[in-house]
């Protein structure tokens, strides 16, 4: 059994196994959080909670079609991605697997989330 790890460490090939089924993240915490984080800022046009969680769920439905047809490279990047910064959020990792899809098939769109991004006021 060592011997069957060590060559694949030594292949490059990953030692942990990518999951067919999407990962279970926490929106719950990331959209308290992005409440939170939107009154602390006086946005006059705040997220809601129930809205941010509808986002996160819509996003997490949405995955559930693209997440076993994404190769598993990019969905442990987006995985990744999407857990970075202790904020775990649907939404985001929805986003990178439609970047993936629309780098590797040019003019085509998957659709978008506004959702709970951590990134969305960085536009």
């Amino acid at each position: 059994m060592k011997v069957a790890l060590l060559s694949l460490a030594l292949l490059g090939q990953p030692l942990i196994p990518v999951s067919d089924k999407v990962p279970v993240l926490n929106v719950e915490a990331l959209c308290k959080a992005s409440v939170e984080e939107d009154k602390a800022m006086g946005l006059t046009e705040a997220q809601s909670f129930s809205g941010c969680m509808d986002d996160e769920k819509q996003a997490q439905q949405q995955l559930s079609t693209m997440w076993a047809a994404s190769p598993s490279d990019v969905r442990n990047q987006c995985e990744t991605t999407a857990r970075t910064g202790g904020s775990q959020s649907y939404v985001d990792l929805l986003t990178c697997l439609q970047a993936a899809y629309i780098v590797a098939h040019p003019g085509s769109h998957p659709g978008s989330l506004r959702g709970a991004s951590k990134d969305r006021n960085k536009h």
